[in-house]
């Protein structure tokens, strides 16, 4: 699963309010898919030139991940290492282009998430919000605890003074 930081969910809510807002989204299209729309806001590159230096090399999104080497030099390899270092793992984005990451479907209520397709504009939107949702509170989480430890060593430091 994802690394939780504040610029992932940042990004993640762009990307829902951009499709939300009617960007280009087309599954079979490198650019504009599910992971293509994601990569657009992190990488910062538009969905055509995600798409042209995809096809550079065969295969979707999933079948790119599996060949993925990070020393290739390969246009697509450069761009999974920036998905990569911005908190994303390869199961991630697997995942995303499939709707299919058993944490995140566990949130979407049964009735909806028995439903979900791929390829649907508002099952991605569905699935990035609850995504987004999941890390906000993995984030704040790991927040609270850094602060405690803060204070109680804070607190014990006193004692001891």
């Amino acid at each position: 699963m994802a690394t939780a930081n504040p610029k992932l969910i940042f990004d993640l809510r762009k990307t829902v309010a951009k499709l939300k807002k009617g960007a280009p989204y087309q599954w079979g299209h490198m650019g504009a898919c599910n992971c293509g729309n994601l990569a657009q806001e992190i990488i910062q590159i538009s969905k055509a030139e995600i798409h042209r230096l995809a096809m550079q090399r065969s295969g979707d999104w999933s079948e790119q991940l599996v060949d993925y080497c990070p020393s290739s030099g390969m246009p697509m390899d450069l761009m999974i290492t920036k998905l990569l270092d911005a908190g994303l793992d390869r199961d991630d984005l697997i995942h995303l282009e499939k709707l299919s990451d058993p944490k995140i479907l566990a949130l979407i209520p049964k009735d909806r998430r028995d439903k979900m397709k791929k390829n649907s504009l508002s099952d991605l939107i569905i699935y990035l919000e609850t995504w987004t949702q999941l890390l906000e509170n993995q984030w704040a989480a790991s927040q609270a605890i850094s602060i405690f430890d803060k204070e109680e060593k804070i607190n014990v430091s006193e004692v001891l003074s």
